[in-house]
């Protein structure tokens, strides 16, 4: 076990590789950086993490001449780290001065202003003002660094996270430093545009306001923005994400550091995927057929006769004629809710999972030159496109015993055994129906459909419920690996529309507002495999879900 010590006060780091940064934090004690970020390798060239080093021995402590940088420094048992002496402050002051001479003064029009590492260093640990008096440095801005960032060279600092990334990340290697000296810059190979599927973790890991998110570039200031923990429904690699919002608006998706999920980085297509959750053509009213249409009817109105007109059709056609399609983007509470629902309505009823949507194959990364990717993994986009396909499944083995996948359901109403179809959809396009599959839904007798946007299936629909994205709920998503993560809610459902888990908890005629973490305590209860969930909030992290969970909470 080693033991450092942080401006005169011992911290037990273990066994832990870490550098001084690392171990002063573990201090609560911050040592500034720029060019240091875990995910990539260290160069040490930015020096804003200057500090005195020494070794503790005989119980004083014996320092070395010269500053060095924390970040390239390992830290061992009886390393004496000083971040706050007369030293360390002026070289940290000495770097900063140098990195602001020619930085231009536009804080106020910088889509970084609120969240600049430049900033904020610089009133903590840098000069009032600058000696600055020739004029600054100002080489041309690239706009089209590549299809989604641009590039404010005079903002840049030279930290080279974007180049380290493209080259150790993504494997890509678009970025470059091309010059020397005050004339360096950050640019773009010849013909090869800063254009991978990860680009835009550049943004993020850029710590002043060089790079830009052309998705976001002048949409809203940071300072309004409410953050909110949630998790990326674009594939079933779970990503961790920030959901910034403001006035019920999502303006941008951002990573959230989780090492039992993605690490520290996200796809473009989740980061960017997130527009139709602000679409004008969403379903945000709940429809009935009435004078031959789809009319808008109020719920009051609508959940009773739901009631009715399944109770009827099961009546009259028998439970196995009634099927009800749990959408692999309901979150697990919700699934739960509904399964609930349609098998007290029928316990003959069939429950299936619905479509999974699958596109290509898994796509890793790093890449090498020829396309492929290479080992270590450091990322991987799932070819399934779907957040919580393996917890609904276990909802579904639970109430059904078995797994009915979507093209068996497909295939019954082809066969016109299907008079009843309770439909949930959720994915993020109309198309994700093709014609084949729509064909023969559109001739069963009793058609609920709950989706985004309109599409020709609701042609015939008795009824049409708007659906809600992962940022308008609260609820559990489990990824491809069982990690359980939890969900908050950071916008309003638009208009009229409820959320799926208040329509299925209204259906169960249990009055009042949803409350997540009942429900989740209460399909924990039921559900071996979700015991683990019991707790009203889960961990930032999340709960990994498995085999040895059910059997310990069986025994």
């Amino acid at each position: 076990m080693a033991t450092v010590y942080v401006n005169g006060n011992a911290v037990d780091i273990g066994n832990e590789k870490l550098n001084l940064v690392q171990a002063a934090e573990k201090a609560g004690v911050l040592v500034p950086s720029y060019c240091w970020h875990p995910a990539l390798t260290v160069v040490a060239s930015c020096r804003m993490c200057l500090v005195e080093v020494g070794d503790m021995k005989d119980g004083k402590p014996v320092m070395q001449p010269k500053v060095l940088p924390g970040c390239q420094t390992p830290a061992k048992d009886g390393t004496v780290i000083v971040t706050d002496s007369p030293k360390a402050k002026a070289a940290q002051a000495g770097t900063l001065e140098g990195l602001l001479l020619n930085h231009p003064l536009d804080c106020p029009v910088c889509d970084k202003a609120g969240e600049c590492k430049l900033q904020d260093y610089s009133f903590q640990f840098g000069h009032a003002e600058s000696r600055m008096i020739d004029d600054k440095n100002t080489p041309p801005n690239k706009p089209d660094l590549g299809p989604g960032i641009t590039l404010f060279t005079d903002r840049c600092i030279m930290c080279t996270r974007c180049v380290r990334f493209t080259r150790e990340i993504s494997g890509t290697a678009e970025l470059q430093v091309v010059g020397r000296g005050s004339g360096e810059e950050i640019d773009t190979f010849p013909g090869h545009p800063l254009d991978n599927k990860l680009s835009g973790n550049v943004v993020d890991l850029c710590p002043v306001g060089a790079l830009g998110s052309k998705d976001f570039l002048y949409k809203q200031r940071v300072w309004l923005l409410k953050e909110t923990n949630s998790v990326c429904p674009g594939c079933s690699t779970g990503c961790s994400i920030e959901v910034d919002a403001n006035k019920d608006v999502v303006f941008r998706l951002r990573p959230r550091f989780n090492p039992e999920s993605q690490g520290h980085f996200m796809c473009d297509e989740g980061r960017y995927g997130y527009h139709y959750i602000n679409s004008a053509e969403r379903i945000t009213r709940a429809h009935m057929k009435r004078d031959g249409g789809l009319k808008p009817a109020p719920w009051v109105e609508v959940i009773p006769n739901i009631r009715r007109d399944l109770q009827n059709s099961v009546t009259k056609s028998g439970g196995p004629s009634m099927i009800g399609v749990l959408s692999p983007f309901l979150t697990c509470e919700e699934a739960y809710l509904l399964a609930k629902y349609l098998k007290s309505v029928s316990g003959d009823i069939r429950l299936a999972l619905g479509h999974v949507p699958i596109v290509g194959e898994d796509d890793q990364y790093p890449k090498n030159v020829k396309g492929e990717s290479v080992q270590p993994v450091k990322f991987t986009i799932r070819a399934e496109k779907c957040p919580n396909k393996r917890g609904v499944e276990k909802v579904l083995q639970h109430f059904q015993g078995n797994v009915i996948p979507f093209t068996e359901v497909i295939e019954n109403a082809k066969q016109g055994r299907v008079k009843g179809l309770f439909l949930t959809g959720g994915y993020p396009t109309a198309n994700w129906l093709d014609a084949s599959s729509i064909d023969p839904l559109q001739k069963i007798e009793l058609l609920i459909v709950q989706d985004f946007f309109r599409s020709p299936l609701l042609s015939t629909a008795s009824y049409a419920l708007p659906a809600t994205s992962h940022a308008e709920k609260n609820g559990t998503f489990v990824n491809h690996a069982m990690l359980a993560q939890e969900l908050h809610r950071s916008i309003r459902p638009p208009q009229d529309a409820r959320g799926e888990g208040q329509i299925y908890l209204d259906l169960l005629d249990r009055h009042g507002l949803i409350h997540m973490p009942t429900i989740r305590a209460e399909m924990a209860m039921e559900i071996p495999f979700f015991a683990a969930l019991a707790d009203a909030k889960l961990p930032e992290n999340g709960v990994k879900l498995g085999e040895a969970v059910v059997a310990a909470s069986t025994n």
